[in-house]
């Protein structure tokens, strides 16, 4: 047999542990009885059995605590190492969110090899050498089984960066709980290529986590992962209690798994929703959530236009004329109904919210009716779109919006430049925002209030759902986590565009702006009454043609 290439990554040992030794130094891992056989009958559950006998490449494992995956998952990974090259065998990684689990997993690994090869195995703590791109590297602590068939099961206590050199089985851990889950994922997915498998399993931690998003993918099939669904109580009713019964020499009875039952339920107290999450598979709303799922909902009215406009790289090289006018026909097309259709009896406020890339560029339109709700009547999102383009577009809506009352926008990095261009030519109308603790602390509670005293109606959408669960409370302030990434309904990375863009909306109703009588020259053709709206030009016809502030 040709003996398996050794793994570049393979580093040194920095500790040896006698497998003699194994059951004081790896309490946690080797917590097992030793004549523990996972062959034998009864054993492995139901749900255990049904993870093994999967064949698939990709596998998914939705579960709650303790239910015994990571344990099923350590004897197939045991049989794999062992087994020869002709035989399916390879190498392992594990990857979990801490330390403590990589100590578990290659516990049970040295458990299962001593059962199935009749021997002993050691376990070395050595350092994983993880190259990173730019020619730096990092330490990570590591635990590793060398098999006779030349193959070995590594458990690694943080994620690698350079993760797409590893080759073989790789199971992450409860993913949910990893700082780059979606970018690990992606990561293995290149292993598919020669030949190797992913495991991914983990509970829940919210309902907008990468791990989440997997799942509904796989439950749409718009991904090839097997999804398996094992929540705490098919556990039980596979037989759970009486293995913790046998692993703690207790008399298993109905009564008695009732009763450790509701012990372990109760244990969360109020809890509801985390209890949910981490028993049952549940996913609650995202941890800190300033806003419910049934809070948004209940403001969402359907026939609020919701436009999209995204283009490719080679729009951005195109001439400016040609970007222009394809910028200006899109908005005839798709604005310009939409804008003439508002009611000029109304104030109207804008909020935008800029990205130039990755993220989304969304413009929000609130008016304020006699109730004072303020109602969204348009949300125009734009996406990889040039700055003029950007600039084209928002001065095409805010020229043609009735009784145009103020507008706020975010002046934070690239936005800078819109920002100013959009005060030069409305003037104190508008204001740029710069972000930062006290706006947060001062403006975001008036706008999550009005979704209890049911003044804001949005658009129904899901994006638009999805963007408000993204509000939460980060260090005392309400406001989507910085890196914090989603992905929208179009597929695309979302940080809670639209809505921080109806906040800033929000926000520029609550400003003191003067209002004053004007009624601007008639045209025939309002378009043409803007020759040049996206120019640099502060004047504009346009943008008081609407009728009296």
């Amino acid at each position: 047999m040709t003996e398996p290439e050794q793994d570049k990554f393979a580093g040194p040992p920095v500790l040896s542990r006698d497998p003699q030794a194994l059951p004081g130094s790896l309490t946690r891992g080797a917590d097992i009885p030793d004549d523990l056989d996972p062959f034998a009958e009864g054993i492995l559950m139901l749900h255990q059995k049904e993870w093994l006998e999967d064949p698939s490449d990709l596998k998914l494992a939705e579960k709650g605590r303790r239910t015994g995956i990571t344990f099923a998952e350590a004897l197939d990974d045991t049989l794999i190492a062992a087994a020869k090259r002709s035989a399916g065998g390879s190498n392992v990684f594990y990857i979990g969110d801490t330390k403590d689990k990589g100590r578990e997993f290659i516990g049970y690994i040295a458990h299962f090899a001593k059962v199935i090869a009749g021997e002993l195995h050691a376990i070395e703590e050595y350092i994983f050498k993880d190259e990173r791109e730019d020619g730096t590297s990092k330490d990570i602590a590591a635990f590793r089984i060398q098999f006779a068939s030349g193959y070995r099961v590594e458990a690694l206590s943080s994620n690698p960066a350079n993760i797409r050199g590893l080759q073989g089985v790789v199971v992450i851990d409860e993913a949910a709980f990893h700082k780059d889950v979606r970018q690990v994922i992606d990561a293995v997915n290149a292993l598919l290529i020669w030949g190797g498998k992913v495991r991914v399993i983990s509970t829940h931690n919210g309902v907008l986590n990468p791990f989440n998003e997997l799942i509904r993918e796989a439950q749409a099939g718009k991904n090839p992962f097997s999804l398996h669904f094992m929540p705490f109580e098919k556990a039980v009713e596979n037989g759970l209690y009486k293995r913790v019964c046998r692993m703690k020499g207790l008399d298993w009875s109905q009564e008695a798994q009732d009763a450790w039952e509701a012990l372990i339920r109760g244990s969360y107290g109020p809890r509801t929703a985390a209890m949910r999450q981490e028993l049952d598979a549940i996913p609650a709303e995202a941890e800190g959530s300033a806003l419910t799922r049934v809070q948004i909902e209940k403001r969402m009215e359907d026939g609020i236009p919701f436009k999209r406009w995204v283009q490719d790289d080679d729009f951005r090289n195109a001439p400016d004329h040609v970007r222009k006018a394809d910028a200006l026909d899109w908005c005839a097309k798709e604005l310009r109904p939409i804008l003439e259709s508002l009611s000029p009896n109304c104030r109207h406020y804008m909020g935008e919210d800029f990205a130039r890339s990755g993220d989304a560029t969304d413009i929000v339109i609130l008016e304020e009716g006699a109730d004072l709700v303020r109602r969204q009547k348009l949300i125009v999102e734009l996406r990889n779109i040039p700055f003029d383009q950007q600039r084209d577009i928002l001065f095409y809506v805010c020229d043609r919006i009735p009784r145009f009352a103020g507008g706020a926008l975010d002046k934070g990095g690239n936005g800078a430049y819109l920002a100013e261009k959009a005060v030069q030519r409305y003037g104190e109308t508008v204001v740029e925002v710069s972000f930062s603790q006290e706006w947060y602390r001062q403006e975001m509670p008036s706008y999550i209030e009005a979704f209890g005293d049911g003044t804001i109606v949005l658009c129904s959408h899901p994006d638009v759902l999805q963007d408000h669960q993204a509000l939460q409370y980060v260090d005392g302030i309400i406001r989507v986590p910085k890196d914090f990434r989603f992905k929208g309904s179009d597929g695309f990375d979302r940080h809670g565009d639209s809505a921080v863009a109806s906040a800033l909306a929000w926000y520029a109703t609550r400003l003191e702006v003067e209002e004053f009588g004007y009624q601007g020259a008639e045209s025939t053709d309002r378009w043409r009454a803007v020759p040049d709206s996206g120019g640099d030009d502060t004047e504009s016809v346009g943008r008081f043609g609407s009728g009296a502030w």
